[in-house]
């Protein structure tokens, strides 16, 4: 049973290597920067995502607050403009209320297709013309 796939082997949306999403705050299913994912990652952590106070507040009505730092966890807590590997099903979420935070397609992996559209994804890409 695989576990996890190595940064080499993953794709992202675009059908390239998955690129790092963010090192500060360190993000990722496997803090390892990336929105590398597993059969262990149940949540599907896939979305690479800017947030946004508006996401935020959203995230945490849904019971998932992203913005208190839990240190006991090593988490800092998130601010507006950090980047940080979402799940998919939660970004899908957000996007039906109109709250989605904007995407980095580079840094997006390629399972996060199994949940969300890529013309929708590409709608809140920055990394697009």
């Amino acid at each position: 049973m695989k576990v996890s796939q190595s940064r080499s082997e993953s794709l992202n949306v675009l059908g390239e290597q998955l690129k790092p999403c963010s090192f500060d705050p360190l993000t990722g299913f496997y803090r390892d920067g990336c929105c590398n994912t597993g059969s262990d990652d149940h949540g599907r952590h896939t979305v690479c995502c800017i947030v946004t106070d508006e996401f935020l507040e959203f995230s945490r009505q849904r019971g998932n607050d992203l913005s208190t730092p839990r240190p006991e966890f090593g988490f800092p807590g998130l601010n507006a403009d950090d980047r940080w590997c979402l799940c998919a099903e939660r970004w899908l979420e957000a996007y039906l209320v109109d709250r989605a935070p904007r995407v980095v397609l580079e840094s997006t992996h390629s399972e996060t297709l199994s949940v969300v559209p890529f013309r929708v994804l590409k709608q809140f890409a920055i990394d697009m013309n």
